[in-house]
Parts: C-alpha cells; structure tokens; sequence
C-alpha cells in the first residue's frame, strides 16, 4: 500500500483496524509530519486517530498524551537526521520509538500517568526525572 492510500484509509476509517499496529501508528505519525507542519500534523493526526478508534468501536482508546509524546519525538528524531528520510530510512535509525511493549514513553511517563483518563483527555508533560543526552 502507497503512503497516500495508506493515509487516505486511515482517514476515511477503511483500514484494518486488527491490522492498525503501534510501527503502524508511527509510520502514519511520520507521513503527518512529512506532510504538514509539526501544529497542523498534531491537530490532523490526533483528530484522525480520534475519530478511527470511535468507528471501531473503541472510542475511549484514544490517548492525547502518548499520540502527542509520539508525534513530539518522532518530528524531534525526523529533526535531527538533517535530512528528509524515507519511512525505511527513519525505522532504520529509530527502532525505539517503533516498539509498544518496551515503548519510550516508560522513560519519562509512570504508568499510572499514560493510562489516566486525564491523559487521555489532554496532553500530559512527563513526570519522571530522565537525564537529557
């Protein structure tokens, strides 16, 4: 699938929802950006996702602090390769920020904090102490 019909059936709800994986959460977060300025990405992708985990039938799914945090290191990543990537150049270098079961957030978010309804509503800022590199 292209990335613009991958896009498009996301937008229009048509895409396998059981096929809709975290890489692919991500992959659709890099397209946004690619296509979009980080705001106009952020807006698009949250109201997009929002609206496809309602048409299938799991509205309370949608999590404004991971889809933000998400988005915020994918387009700090896509920042720092200088140069516009492609999605397999991207995964290449940024195999942390594709995997859910050991997901980067659990660095800088407890857990209670990802999964309160508070952060499901609105864009939470970490709440555990890290060290910047």
């Amino acid at each position: 699938m292209t990335d613009d019909e991958f896009v498009a059936k996301f937008e229009d709800c048509t895409l396998a929802a059981d096929s809709f994986h975290h890489s692919d959460h991500a992959r659709m977060a890099f397209l946004y950006l690619c296509r979009y300025p980080a705001l106009e990405a952020i807006e698009r992708f949250s109201i997009s996702l929002a609206r496809f985990a309602a048409a299938n039938g799991k509205p309370g799914r949608y999590n404004e602090t991971i889809t933000w945090s998400f988005l915020l290191l994918i387009r700090e990543r896509m920042a720092r390769a200088g140069r516009r990537q492609s999605w397999s150049e991207f995964t290449d270098t940024n195999g942390d920020l594709l995997s859910w079961e050991d997901n980067i957030l659990k660095k800088y978010y407890r857990d209670e904090t990802l999964s309160s309804d508070l952060a499901k509503r609105i864009f939470l800022f970490p709440d555990k102490s890290t060290t910047l590199p």
